[in-house]
C-alpha cells in the first residue's frame, strides 16, 4: 500500500486567516477595479497570487537575520552572501538587489548600450519566453523581447516533460539571420508564462552553445532555479542519481549572467541577486547603475539581515525533501481539477497550476480578458485570489499600441513555499469547480483605466455584456 509523504517540516508558529462573506467579497473587488492585485491581503482567504516572496521562512533563516551586518558599506552579510553565491553556482561576481526587476534594471540598458556600440540597430532578446516584468524591462531598455517557446507548450492537454524548451530551429534561424540585433539569449528557469514548466539540461546545452559559437551572452532568469533542476533528476535518466546541488551547477555552467528574484527559489520575502561569471569588467559597469538604482554596492536595496536569510534560504532550496513536497503539493491541486474536468497545463508545473480560461470561457474574447474574469468569480466565490497570465499580462505593442496576442490565457494559481495544508488545496479546488459550473453566468471585461506599462498591477475594469 502506498503511503502519502507528509512535509519535511512542522508548524510552530500560525497567522489566522479571516473568511469573509460573499457580500464582503464583491464589496472590496468592486472597490478594487475588478483588479485582485489591488485587493487588500486582509480581505483575501486563500492567497495564490504569487509565490513571489510569500512562503514561509525556517528556523534558521529567521535566527541569521540577528546576525545580519547592517554596515552600510562592506557588510559581512554581503560577503556571506556572495560565498554562497560562487558555491552554488561557480559565479565570482555578486551585486545584490531589492528584487528580480532590480537586477533587469541595472543590466539590461547596460547591456544594450554594449550592443548598439557593436552595431546592433534593432536590439533584441531572445528568451524561450520573457516574464512579464523582463519583457517589460527590455522594452524599457529600448529592445524588443521575442520567445522562441517550443511547439508542444502550447497544446496543454498534451504532456511533454520539457514543455520549457526553446525551439532550437527558430533560435538557430535567428542567429543565423539576425546575430548583430541580438543583445542576449535569455534561458528562464521555470519558465512560468507557459505554465511552470522546466527546461531539459539537453536543451540548456544546445541553445547555449549556439549563443556561445555567435558570442551571444547567455542570461540565467533563475528565480524557479531548484525546482528546474528537480524536474531534470525526475525526468532525465542521466541525471537520476545526481544530487541537485551538481545538477544546479551544471546549468549554471552554460550561462555568462544570472538574474534572480530570490523571493521565489531563493525562499526569501524580498531580495534579488545579478550575478558575472568571470567577466569582471561588465560586473564593474553593472556596479556603477547599482549605485543609484538600487543603492550601495555591498547592500543592493537591501537591508543585512535580508542578505543573511537569503543566504541561508538559497541552501534550503536544494534541499530534495523540501522540492518534494513541494512539488507534489502543486501536483495534488492539478490533478483534483483534472480529475473534475477542469482543463490545465499538463504536467503541472512546479510552482503553480494554470488553469486554461480560454477553454472555460470560450466565448470570451482575449480583448476581454477571460482569465482576468475567472480570477474574479474564484475569488467571488471562496475569497481565494489568483492572478491572470494571458492577453492582461502580455500587454501592447510598445510601438505600435496594439494588442499582442497571448499565446495563453491562463488562470495562474501560486502556490508560496511552505504555507498551505493539503485541506487549503482541497479547498480551492473544490471552489473553483463550484466556479466552472456557472461560467455561462461570467461576463466580459474592459478597461476603466489602463496604464501604459505592467498594467495588470493597477490597470481597472467594468464588466460589459456578452
Amino acid at each position: 500500500m502506498s503511503r502519502s509523504i507528509p512535509e519535511p517540516w512542522r508548524i510552530k508558529m500560525v497567522e489566522p486567516i479571516r473568511m469573509t462573506t460573499k457580500a464582503q467579497r464583491k464589496s472590496a473587488l468592486i472597490e478594487a477595479g475588478l483588479n485582485p492585485f489591488i485587493l487588500k491581503s486582509e480581505d483575501v482567504f486563500i492567497d495564490l497570487l504569487t509565490d513571489s516572496g510569500t512562503g514561509a521562512m525556517s528556523d534558521r533563516q529567521w535566527a541569521n537575520m540577528f546576525l545580519g551586518d547592517e554596515a552600510y558599506a562592506g557588510s559581512k552579510s554581503y560577503y556571506l552572501l556572495s560565498q554562497t553565491v560562487e558555491q552554488l553556482f561557480d559565479f565570482q561576481y555578486t551585486i545584490p538587489v531589492h528584487q528580480g526587476r532590480g537586477a533587469e534594471q541595472i543590466l539590461f540598458p547596460l547591456l544594450v548600450e554594449l550592443a548598439k556600440e557593436k552595431g546592433a540597430s534593432e536590439p533584441v532578446f531572445l528568451s524561450n519566453h520573457h516574464f512579464d516584468t523582463t519583457k517589460a524591462h527590455v522594452e524599457i531598455a529600448g529592445a524588443k523581447a521575442k520567445n522562441l517557446i517550443c511547439a508542444s507548450s502550447l497544446q496543454t492537454e498534451i504532456v511533454d516533460d520539457w514543455k520549457g524548451n526553446f525551439d532550437l530551429n527558430k533560435l538557430s534561424n535567428e542567429i543565423k539571420h539576425n546575430c548583430k540585433n541580438i543583445v542576449a539569449i535569455i534561458i528562464t528557469i521555470t519558465c512560468n508564462s507557459v505554465g511552470g514548466q522546466p527546461i531539459s539540461m539537453g536543451n540548456i546545452h544546445s541553445a547555449a552553445r549556439m549563443a556561445r559559437d555567435s558570442g551571444i551572452p547567455v542570461i540565467i532568469d533563475a528565480a524557479r532555479f531548484a525546482e528546474n533542476a528537480y524536474f531534470i533528476k525526475q525526468r532525465d535518466s542521466q541525471f537520476s542519481h545526481e544530487s541537485i546541488s551538481k545538477i544546479v551547477k551544471e546549468m549554471f555552467s552554460e550561462a555568462d549572467i544570472f538574474t534572480m528574484s530570490a523571493k521565489k527559489d531563493g525562499m526569501v520575502n524580498i531580495g534579488g541577486l545579478c550575478c558575472f561569471r568571470n567577466n569582471e569588467s561588465l560586473f564593474r559597469q553593472a556596479q556603477t547603475r547599482c549605485v543609484p538604482m538600487e543603492g550601495f554596492i555591498t547592500y543592493g536595496g537591501l537591508a543585512g539581515r535580508d542578505m543573511a536569510a537569503m543566504a541561508i534560504g538559497l541552501q534550503e532550496a536544494l534541499n530534495e525533501d523540501h522540492l518534494r513536497s513541494r512539488i507534489a503539493q502543486v501536483e495534488y491541486l492539478g490533478h483534483k481539477l483534472q480529475q473534475s474536468g477542469i482543463p490545465i497545463q499538463t504536467p503541472v508545473g512546479g510552482h503553480a497550476v494554470f488553469v486554461d480560461a480560454r477553454k472555460i470561457l470560450p466565448d470570451i474574447k482575449p480583448e476581454n480578458f477571460p482569465a482576468q474574469v475567472l480570477c474574479n468569480a474564484l475569488y467571488l466565490e471562496s475569497g481565494v485570489r489568483a492572478v491572470e497570465i494571458g492577453s492582461l499580462m502580455m500587454g501592447r505593442d510598445p510601438m505600435t499600441g496594439q494588442q499582442e496576442p497571448s499565446l495563453f490565457e491562463f488562470m495562474r494559481l501560486t502556490i508560496p513555499r511552505r504555507t498551505y495544508t493539503d485541506n487549503h488545496m482541497n479547498y480551492v479546488a473544490d471552489s473553483l469547480i463550484d466556479v466552472v459550473k456557472k461560467a455561462d453566468m461570467l461576463k466580459p471585461l474592459e478597461f476603466e483605466y489602463e496604464p501604459k506599462i505592467l498594467r495588470q498591477f493597477t490597470a481597472r475594469f467594468r464588466e460589459i455584456e456578452r
